[in-house]
Formats: C-alpha cells, sequence, structure tokens
C-alpha cells in the first residue's frame, strides 16, 4: 500500500532456510535463443524491498542484502548492476519464536537506520482497524498513487536542507561515546550510527516542519535509532539487560544542549524549502503491524571510511545471527 501511494516499484521476497543469495540478488542465465548470457534481475531490484522474516535465512544469504543496502548495488558474476532509486528496504522479523531463527549480523543490524517494535495497538488503535476493515469490499486494501518516484527523491533532499547546530551535532557524538564507554557493551554505537541518527533526527524535523534540529529530536529517535547497533557483554547478556537500558543511561547521563530556534535557524541554508513552518506531518492512519514483528528499516549509504567503523566491521565477518 505505501508503494502504490509513493507511486514506487515493490517486492516482497519470504526469507526461508533454503533461500540462495541468487534468489535475493539475481544471477546470470544463458539465452538459447541469442547465444549469450544475460542477466536475470532478482527481487532486490525494486524501490521498496520488503524482507520478509529476515532472521528465518541463513546468514550467507542475509549477507546478499548487505552490498546492495549499502553501495545501492549488486555483484554478479564480476558485473556491477545499479539498483532503481530510490531504494528502501524494509525487514520483519519475529522477535518471539527463535527456533529456525538466525541472529543477524551486528553489521548488517548496523545498516538499518531504525528498529522499532510494534506491539499490541491500544483499545481505539484496534476499533479504527476494525472500521476501516468494515469499511472495505476487498481483503486486500488499495490506494490511488498520489505522488512518484521523482517526488519522493525530491522530498528526500529536504532533510538536506535541515540545519544542525554545533550543540545537537556533540550530543548526537557523545550519547554514541557513552554507549561505548558502558561496562555492559563490548560494541557501542558506530561512526556509522552516529550518522544515521543525524539523518534520522534531520529528517524529524522536516516531518514537524522545521527548518532545524532540536536536541528532541535525537532524544525521540535515540533509543529505535541505537539500541539495534549495541552489542552486549556476555555477562550483561547472562544478567538480561537490553540494549534499549543502555541507550537509557547514556540519555540521563550526557547533557542536553541549550538549542535556541534562532541559532538552529542560523545553521540551516538560507533559502531552505523548510521556512514555511506551515508544513504539517501527514496523519497517521497506517494499520498498527503484527504484535510479533520487528521492523527495521534500511539506511542510506555510508559516507565513513572503512578504517573508522568500529571494530565490528575491521575484518567484515558475520557472527551466528
Amino acid at each position: 500500500v505505501l508503494a502504490e501511494a509513493l507511486g514506487l516499484e515493490f517486492t516482497r521476497v519470504q526469507f526461508t532456510p533454503d533461500l540462495l543469495p541468487s534468489d535475493v540478488t539475481g544471477s546470470t542465465i544463458y539465452d538459447e535463443a541469442s547465444g549469450e548470457f544475460e542477466f536475470a534481475e532478482g527481487p532486490v531490484f525494486a524501490n521498496l524491498v520488503l524482507a520478509d522474516e529476515i532472521n528465518r535465512a541463513p546468514p550467507k544469504t542475509q549477507a546478499a542484502l548487505l552490498e546492495a543496502m549499502e553501495e545501492r548495488q549488486v555483484s554478479v558474476d564480476g558485473t556491477t548492476h545499479r539498483l532503481p532509486e530510490p531504494f528502501v528496504v524494509i525487514a520483519t522479523q519475529n522477535p518471539i519464536e527463535q527456533e529456525g531463527t538466525f541472529r543477524l549480523p551486528e553489521a548488517q543490524r548496523d545498516r538499518f537506520t531504525v528498529k522499532t517494535s510494534f506491539g499490541y495497538p491500544d483499545v481505539d488503535g484496534e476499533m479504527g482497524l476494525l472500521e476501516r476493515r468494515a469499511n472495505r469490499r476487498r481483503m486486500a486494501p488499495t490506494v490511488d498513487s498520489v505522488v512518484d518516484s521523482e517526488a519522493v527523491r525530491s522530498l528526500q533532499a529536504l532533510a538536506e536542507d535541515v540545519g544542525v547546530e554545533t550543540g545537537v551535532r556533540r550530543y548526537i557524538v557523545d550519547l554514541a561515546r557513552a554507549t561505548r564507554d558502558d561496562g555492559r557493551t563490548e560494541i557501542g554505537v558506530s561512526p556509522r550510527g552516529v550518522q544515521r541518527v543525524f539523518e534520522a533526527a534531520r529528517a524529524r524535523a522536516v516531518l514537524d516542519g522545521r527548518g532545524y534540529v532540536t536536541p528532541g529530536d535525537v532524544k525521540a529517535l535515540a533509543r529505535s535509532t541505537m539500541s539495534h547497533r549495541l552489542v552486549l557483554t556476555t555477562d550483561a547478556t547472562v544478567e538480561g539487560v537490553e540494549p534499549r537500558e543502555v541507550v537509557e543511561t547514556a540519555l540521563s547521563a550526557v547533557d542536553v544542549p541549550a538549542v535556541s530556534p534562532a541559532a538552529g535557524e542560523a545553521s540551516a541554508p538560507a533559502e531552505s524549502p523548510l521556512d514555511d513552518t506551515s508544513m504539517e506531518p501527514p496523519p497517521d492512519d497506517t494499520p498498527m503491524g503484527s504484535p510479533a514483528d520487528d521492523t527495521a528499516t534500511e539506511s542510506p549509504p555510508d559516507d565513513t571510511p572503512a578504517e573508522r567503523r568500529g571494530p565490528e566491521h575491521e575484518d567484515g565477518s558475520l557472527d551466528g545471527a
């Protein structure tokens, strides 16, 4: 439904234990008619890719998404193929059922900008869900396209005009460093993660109709943008510590900078399209997801040099996720 509304091409990949990397990226096949080898695109060649129950596929297949998510391309048989723009990966996993699943590698978890768990909707949410279902005459909901892919790319560019004052930038860095210094973590928020928090805070400012980021934007997103990047120590895991607890500790320990709206606006480009404060976020009419689904959204390309990405990426190895 989201892809239809945005005028984007959508594909869904059901991850299973027998899924092969080529089933995701595509493969080279021989065309008897032409006598030549041709590349057959896999389902990853779409604007919006849903990786359903991603943790049911083995690490080798999960790794097939790494290059696509990081570089916006896939390499098959020595040939590089560019992916369409915009390109977004949304992955789901069942956090309750662990049998027959593989934990996602740290390197791949770090490539998702946001991870969230829907949980159960409240009474009003469930009543609204039933009301929309009662008013629908089809099993599958349908919507009309309101924009196209070019408009989506233009909307994505709006965030680049959002100003982030130096104090807010330092706040993001200090939060990340606090997670690394916490004795309960082996690996804290990586430099890549710092960039993703920065970008997510900009996007939140856009939705709020502001041309500048506030510390409140960072605080509101810290749990969902940082927690999944942490690797806890063995002792912390045995004691039942949750990654969000580490982020909560960092939020409590790091001083919140005092940033005035004037300072934030001054750090934004003079002709930012976000100066129009009449922009309002779209109404939230999205039905809640399955209570058992964790959903993560893929990150934009990383600008961090390889030698600065943190210890979890030095050898490119995947854990037993």
